[in-house]
């Protein structure tokens, strides 16, 4: 598997070297994760990185549960890096709603 913090860097397209935002980066996406928590997808215990060591398989090896990385990073790029028009915004909100509903029924009947 792959570096959580590296894998979403590469879709916010920041070079992997640049680690001027990685701790704004991994406030947010540490906040997806508890948002999973509480929706019930992943770990009981809740889920954290802390930098670029961790790897989606400490997360889950569930392969139902891939659209996590989706989700993870829909989450992190909307606090992090928002799009510039209304209609982007409601586009990425629709689909974190969307992701959200399948990963919580997976989880409710996993």
């Amino acid at each position: 598997m792959s570096s959580i913090l590296q894998d979403i860097k590469h879709m916010l397209g920041r070079p992997e070297d640049e680690t001027v935002f990685d701790q704004d980066i991994m406030i947010h996406i540490n906040a997806a994760f508890g948002t999973l928590t509480q929706l019930g997808v992943g770990p009981t215990v809740g889920f954290a990185i802390t930098g670029p060591d961790e790897e989606w398989s400490a997360y889950t090896t569930d392969p139902r549960l891939s659209s996590v990385k989706t989700y993870v990073y829909l989450k992190t790029r909307l606090a992090f890096d928002p799009p510039d028009t209304g209609f982007q915004l409601t586009a990425m909100q629709d689909q974190i709603q969307e992701h959200e509903y399948r990963l919580n029924v997976v989880a409710d009947y996993g």
